[in-house]
Parts: C-alpha cells; structure tokens; sequence
C-alpha cells in the first residue's frame, strides 16, 4: 500500500503518483483513469488549441470527482487564453514548464490552484520555490520528449533538489515499477511523475502503432538528439537517423531546424507515422513489454512496490 506523503495531503490524492503532461497522449480518458485510481491525471495543453483543452479540461471533470490537474508549457503562444480556462473552470492543480514560473504562479494561487512546476537541476529547482510554487518536479535525464541540457540523471537530480528546496519534490524520468518509486520515496521524493508507462496504456490518445512500436523496442533504442535546439529523448526511426547524422556532421542549430519542422511529434505520436514522425519516448520504454489499462497498470506498481518494501524490511531485520 502506498503511503501518505506531503504530496498526497497537499494535492488531496491517494496515492503519490502524477501522470505525466504529454502532448498527444494526455487527453481526458487517461487524466480521469488515473485521478479515478487514486493518483493524479493530468490534461497535456502543450498539444491542444484553447478551444480543445477547455473540452478536454470539462470532460475531465466529468468522468471523476477526485483532483485532477493540467500540464501548461509557459512557451505555448496563447498560454493567457489557457490561463483564463484554467481559472474559468476551476481546475484545481496546475504544473507549468518550460519558462519563469514567477509569471503566473501568484496568480493561480490567487485563485486557489496548487502549481507545481517542472526542473532539470537544482538551481531552477531553487529558483521556483522562491517563486512561490507548492512543488517542483524534477525531471532526469531518462525522461522521454525534451529535456534539460544538463542531462542529470534521475537518481542525482532527486539528491541534489532535495538537498537544495524545503518544499514538497516530485521525481520524474525512469520511472516504471513500484521498486523505483519506493527508491524515490526513500532517497526524499514525495511522488513520482510517471509518463512512458500511461503514454502506452489503453487509456492514452496516442496512436496504437506508435504505442506497439515503444512497446517492441529494447533498452538502449532511445537517444537524446537535438541538442542544438531542445535536447529530445527520441525512439529509433529514420527521421532519427537522419538528424544524427545530420548532427554529426556538424549540422547548425537553424540546418537541425530546418530539417524538423512543425508536427512531427503530432505525426509519430498521434498520426502513427514512424518513418518521418519524432518517436518520443523515455528510456523506460524499453522494459515494458505490454499495452495495459490504467488500472492494470497501478495494481501491478503498487503489488510491485508492496513486494520491494518487503525485501527491504526483510534486510534490515536481518541485520539486526
């Protein structure tokens, strides 16, 4: 059974699991399988126009009575419109990336909202606390999508944030058992953010060849390309192929641009075009081997996280 944590008693939740905001998998059915299994689901806005998030965001609350929260990327051009739905529709968790969270945090907490926002190291972990944020989410290097340029690995980038904020820490990025997040939880982490394992549950908007094509691949087939631009976590195709060896030859920031585009995240992850689309991934993907439901998907981690407590008392009793 999991336990309670500052997490769970600020956001009101059962269990110290965040699903991830991602762009083209995080629509209303997957946000509300997971706030309904006791976690909290969120709506991914990076992937949606105003319009679309506010349905997403109503059909969310719909589907269940428990918290549920949205995914804002502070970069997205119309993100005052998005603001104004949040506030309009009483969403009651918000975590914000990719910007200065001093934006907007004071005004989502005006408004009674808890924010959480998304870093890659200590320094910007430091920087959104005294922002004024309830949480931070610290995301390593294993995460899928984009990622931070300093490429810290999930298990450094836990002890250092611990170490450098007094507030509430989620973990994120390799995330996939109930092993790992009894690790986070015992190294200072008050939750986990889990993407890769909901982006291939059957609740998840992404498409079902992108899903099998995650689920078939083995450790080491994702990369981190792009680091001219945004450093992405990418799953093996040939646009992949292209990019690296763009790279390796010396490709410029504006040659990398030009070669990626508009879309091609839409088009791997929600359209299924694998040859040309930007397959992203986490690392983790690798060790699942299943498309399974949100519910299946939480009894296997907390039965996993129940047998590794287990072991682990079981060590220490016998070292006494």
């Amino acid at each position: 059974m999991f336990p309670t944590t500052a997490i769970t008693s600020l956001l009101g939740i059962e269990k110290p699991i965040i699903s991830g905001g991602m762009v083209w998998c995080s629509g209303h059915e997957l946000a509300s399988a997971v706030s309904n299994m006791g976690g909290l689901g969120i709506v991914g806005a990076g992937s949606m126009h105003p319009d679309v998030f506010r349905t997403h965001v109503q059909k969310t609350k719909a589907a269940t009575d428990k918290p549920f929260g949205v995914n804002v990327p502070l970069i997205y051009p119309q993100v005052e419109e998005l603001m104004d739905i949040i506030i309009e529709e009483k969403v009651p968790v918000v975590i914000t990336s990719a910007g200065n969270p001093k934006t907007w945090t004071p005004k989502l907490k005006e408004a009674g909202i808890k924010v959480m926002h998304v870093v890659s190291g200590s320094k910007f972990a430091q920087k959104a606390a005294q922002a004024g944020v309830d949480a931070v989410i610290a995301e390593g290097f294993e995460a899928g999508g984009h990622n931070g340029r300093e490429e810290t690995s999930t298990m450094v980038l836990l002890q250092s944030v611990v170490k450098a904020v007094d507030i509430p820490v989620v973990i994120a990025g390799g995330i996939g058992s109930g092993a790992a997040i009894l690790g986070a939880l015992s190294m200072g982490a008050d939750a986990v953010q889990i993407g890769t394992l909901f982006a291939l549950s059957q609740e998840s908007s992404a498409h079902v060849t992108f899903k099998e094509a995650c689920v078939k691949s083995i450790e080491g087939d994702t990369m981190l390309v792009l680091k001219k631009l945004i450093p992405t976590r990418l799953l093996a195709n040939e646009f992949r192929d292209r990019v690296m060896a763009a790279e390796a030859e010396g490709a410029s920031k504006d040659q990398l641009q030009e070669m990626l585009g508009k879309g091609r995240a839409k088009k791997a992850i929600f359209e299924g075009d694998l040859a040309e689309g930007e397959i992203e991934i986490g690392q983790i993907c690798g060790i699942v081997d299943e498309i399974k439901s949100v519910a299946q998907i939480f009894g296997d981690l907390e039965k996993d996280f129940d047998a590794a407590l287990a072991r682990l008392q079981s060590i220490v009793a016998n070292k006494k």
